[in-house]
């Protein structure tokens, strides 16, 4: 792969080892987050460099990468004298991997437009598990000619990634994955909890179960922690409802209906009235159980 001059702002849990990717791969790094002292961590760890601003870490490079909070985090790092959007020079690329709205990858899509670079949302799909192993599957929305430029470089820490649309199709690709798992999980934690509640052998039923349709990515690396009361392995709660958020707003605005994801998000709030936060999205177990 060639080299290409990169900047990545945010080093949460999936930044952290994506950015990490990307320099193990031979691209010359920079990187921001808001908390500097995690930077100079990176930095002492993988090499690249930090930078004090996003403005200052886009300056120069020919792709900018972001994974932040939610919409107002992405567009603290973006618009603004200090900005990333501030230091991109025209002709590069900004690539966004928060988890957002369509109307924000809309909104930055345009004010990138103006500025004479190309924009793409890319939200993940894979979690912390898929970002360090490198196997995260990417959902973009934008234009074809600024994505083949950015594709290679994203298979850093992907195993998929793929263009499904103009700007915003990666974040509505996002909420169709969160509205599937929210059934799933949900499904799943009645079934345990059925299961249990009937004297059968929970493991012993799901062996022969995973087999057939019921299969799913849930069921195989979720089910004993889910029967063990065990919700310290994957993506918080917090979180998903932060995303299943967005998935209700859009829906509200396309006319979709969803009533089974508006009432697993109700579930999950039960979960966070119950201290589960920051808890996986397998929690849902808890509030039948409780």
């Amino acid at each position: 792969m060639e080299m290409t001059k990169v900047a990545f702002l945010g080093l949460g849990v999936m930044g952290y080892p994506m950015a990490r990717h990307l320099q193990a791969k031979g691209h010359e790094v920079t990187v921001y987050n808001r908390n500097a002292a995690k930077s100079a961590k990176w930095v002492a760890e993988f090499g690249g460099r930090a930078a004090a601003t996003p403005k200052e870490a886009a300056e120069g490079q020919d792709i900018v990468f972001a994974c932040v909070g939610n919409d107002n985090d992405l567009r603290a790092v973006t618009i603004g004298a200090d900005g990333a959007f501030a230091g991109l020079a025209a002709g590069a690329v900004f690539v966004d991997h928060t988890t957002a709205s369509a109307e924000v990858a809309r909104e930055l899509h345009a004010e990138a437009e103006k500025r004479g670079f190309a924009f793409i949302d890319a939200p993940v799909s894979g979690g912390q598990a898929g970002a360090e192993n490198g196997v995260l599957t990417v959902m973009c929305g934008g234009d074809s000619e600024p994505f083949a430029r950015v594709e290679p470089v994203i298979r850093s820490y992907a195993r998929a990634c793929q263009l499904l649309g103009p700007v915003g199709s990666g974040q509505l690709a996002k909420m169709m994955n969160q509205i599937c798992i929210a059934g799933i999980v949900q499904g799943l934690a009645e079934a345990l909890h059925f299961g249990k509640r009937a004297g059968l052998d929970v493991e012993a039923v799901v062996e022969v179960i995973s087999k057939g349709a019921a299969q799913s990515w849930q069921m195989e690396n979720r089910y004993k922690t889910m029967n063990a009361g065990q919700f310290e392995f994957g993506f918080a709660v917090d979180w998903m409802r932060k995303d299943l958020g967005i998935c209700l707003d859009e829906a509200r605005n396309n006319g979709a209906k969803l009533p089974l994801t508006a009432l697993v998000d109700q579930f999950y709030g039960d979960v966070q009235a119950m201290g589960g936060n920051r808890w996986d999205t397998s929690s849902l177990i808890a509030r039948l159980e409780k």
